[in-house]
Formats: C-alpha cells, structure tokens, sequence
C-alpha cells in the first residue's frame, strides 16, 4: 500500500454505548512522514477524535528508550493517557552488541518509577523478526521485566510473536506479577486457556476482524467476559474493512462490535465489562 493511500484515513465508525479504553497504542509512531514525536496538536486531535466515538481513554506504550522517555512526557500532558515503558524484545540484541543493554535497563527503570506510568510492556519474546542467536538475550531481557513489574507494582505487558511455549517458560520460571496482559494475543484457544489459567488478562485487537483468524475468534470465545481487553496496537493492526489503512483509537468500536457479534453478547455489556477489567488490569481508573 502506498503512502498516500495509508495517509487517507478512514471515516470514524459509530460511537460505542460506554466508554472503553485503548489499552496498547502507538501515538509516537508513524508509518508515514509525519514526525516522530508528533506535534502537541496532532496528539490533542487523537485524542479528541477518539473520545468521540467513546473510546475515553489510552495506554502511551513506548518500547524503546526515545519511546518510553516520549510516553512519560505526554502521560503527564493528557490525563486521558498513562504510559507503559519497556524494551522492545526486538530492540535487545542491538542494544547488547552495543554494550547498551544495562544502561537501557537501569533508564526504564528508573522511567517505570514515574506515578504516570502503569505498566512495564511491552516486553516479551519475538521469534519472527529476530533470529535464533538473539532469542537468549530477549528472554533475559524479559525475565529482568518481570522482575521489574513486581519490584514496582506495575501491570506487566506482554509481546508474543512466534513464542507461545516459551512465553509460558519464562513466566512459570520466574512467576507471574498481580497483573498481567497480553497485548495482541495471537494464540488458540489452548494457548488463552494456559495463559488464563495463570491469571492473564487478553487483549484482542484489529487481527480478530481478519477474515482468516478462526482460531483467534475462537480463543476471544473461550476467554471469560472479565479478562477481556481491546486495543488498536495503532498505527498497527487496523481493523476490517480497513486492514492496511494506520490504525488509531477511534477506530476502536470496530473491534469492539466484532467482539460482540462473536460472543453474540450485548454491545454496551460487553463494553462496561472491557473497561472494568482494564481498570482492574492496570491498577485502577485514572
């Protein structure tokens, strides 16, 4: 798809019947050419854009030091946004060729410490991007999240891509904190109950509207109706009729209605539930 085909936005779909909230965004990230950080007036329209369509609040996710140092910043701009602060697993293996990997530690930490921040995440293991000789340093990486999340009393947040089994390792090796999510879970429904079983909160975002994404629609189906979350993972993952359009929180309702439709439940339910459960899954309202 070409830059200017992304460029032309979709039209905002009809309003939710609650509140909800984007619990996984990008708001400093652009597929485009529009710079990063954004301009203060781009992030206040984002803001707004989604509001009206009843998606009230966001969860900032910066996954790398420039990213968390952003999503800080702006948490503390607009009390409708709180920051999640983490490396990416993707952004180890550079980082500890660098000599970097501890000092990057040692910021996010100090980063995650800040009232505003609500989350470590997202953290976790990708086998798809980074090759085979990486993946120890992502598991290290995310086993020193873990342990962060628990020493601070954050939500930890999680990335999985190729990595189910070994997602389940590192969390049973090194215990699970009070809270924690999967951003954009992409597994079964074997793989939602395991991680349900061990206290997980589920995040679905725009993949579950993909026309191919059986078994995720059958994991979102499995998961009890007070673990459930959505997000946009935006500018990612935009949801169906708008799959390669860049995603933000407005276009939220789109996957909320699939998500109904799928677990034939009501609307407005399914919406009060969804952000009850963030709150709970993030420490409380803010």
């Amino acid at each position: 798809m070409s830059e200017s085909t992304r460029a032309q936005r979709p039209p905002a779909p009809e309003p939710l019947p609650h509140p909800v909230v984007d619990n996984h965004c990008h708001l400093d990230i652009s597929r485009g050419r529009e710079p990063r950080p954004p301009e203060p007036a781009t992030v206040a329209a984002a803001i707004a854009q989604a509001a009206a369509v009843n998606v009230t609040r966001i969860v900032q996710v910066g996954c790398d030091l420039p990213g968390a140092r952003w999503a800080v910043a702006v948490a503390k701009q607009h009390p409708e946004l709180v920051a999640a602060v983490a490396l990416h697993p993707n952004e180890v293996p550079g980082l500890a060729a660098r000599g970097q990997l501890e000092a990057a530690w040692t910021e996010i930490e100090a980063l995650a410490a800040d009232p505003v921040v609500r989350a470590v995440g997202e953290t976790g293991l990708d086998h798809y991007r980074t090759r085979e000789a990486g993946w120890a340093l992502q598991a290290e990486s995310f086993a020193w999240h873990v342990d962060l999340a628990k020493r601070l009393d954050r939500t930890l947040m999680i990335h999985d891509r190729d990595a189910h089994r070994e997602i389940l390792d590192v969390l049973d090796a090194e215990g699970v904190p009070e809270r924690w999510v999967m951003h954009c879970f992409s597994g079964d429904a074997e793989f939602a109950r395991a991680c349900l079983d061990r206290g997980a909160h589920l995040s679905f975002s725009g993949t579950v509207t993909f026309g191919n994404a059986h078994e995720l629609r059958e994991a979102l189906v499995a998961t009890p109706q007070d673990r459930l979350l959505v997000e946009t993972d935006a500018p990612y993952l935009t949801p169906h009729p708008h799959r390669g359009a860049d995603n933000a929180s407005y276009l939220i309702p789109l996957t909320m209605r699939l998500m109904a439709d799928v677990r034939s439940e009501d609307l407005g339910v399914l919406c009060a539930a969804v952000d009850a459960n963030t709150d709970r899954a993030y420490g409380g309202s803010w």
